[in-house]
């Protein structure tokens, strides 16, 4: 079906991540095949698997494509705070993590608890190489502008540290997004501003 008049059409690739990310939060991933996901985006079974591959190469484009929504409000944070490194990581950390509150995906994922949908937690905890690269890259580029008087071992250590915190706390939150982003940033002004 066409999309509706004056709509944006997004790449194919992407149509795809949307469809599976939706079927994800509405019915599980144990409800979405190639063949479903062809439907549901208008082109063949192969020509899904040509453009996604299999679905483990789905489920991790997936969660890349949910990682750069993230990323979006990181970048923006550090953008508002370009003259604050400790203000910047507080920003970024409690909009992550006020995204996480209500981001459906997210939870379908980290609820699954049985059967074929704990497939994509993984993806998020004992296989999440893809996710920290990506994150910590985007993380060591907003930092690059400031002199924190780190060699690159501290530095990539620092970031590491504060990534993997935020994204604990994303999986699973033990205070509000304030207080922890708080807490973030009283670790980090104590790692960055020595």
């Amino acid at each position: 079906m066409p999309p509706p008049t004056g709509s944006v059409v997004l790449p194919l690739r992407e149509r795809i991540v949307v469809a599976a990310s939706t079927l994800t939060t509405t019915e599980g991933w144990s409800a979405v095949t190639m063949a479903r996901l062809a439907d549901e985006v208008g082109v063949s079974r192969q020509t899904v698997y040509n453009e996604i591959g299999g679905k483990p190469a789905l489920a991790e484009a997936m969660t890349l494509h949910e990682l750069d929504r993230f990323l979006t409000v990181v970048r923006g944070a550090f953008d508002t705070h370009a003259d604050d490194v400790v203000e910047a990581i507080r920003a970024a950390s409690r909009a992550c993590l006020e995204r996480a509150q209500d981001n459906r995906l997210l939870h379908a994922v980290v609820s699954a608890t049985h059967g074929a949908d704990t497939e994509l937690l993984p993806l998020l905890t004992t296989h999440a190489e893809s996710l920290l690269a990506v994150a910590k890259e985007v993380i060591a580029e907003r930092l690059r502008p400031f002199d924190l008087g780190l060699d690159g071992r501290q530095l990539d250590a620092a970031i590491d540290m504060v990534v993997r915190v935020v994204l604990s706390h994303v999986m699973q939150p033990s205070a509000t997004p304030a207080q922890t982003a708080d807490d973030i940033a009283w670790i980090a002004a104590r790692v960055l501003r020595r």
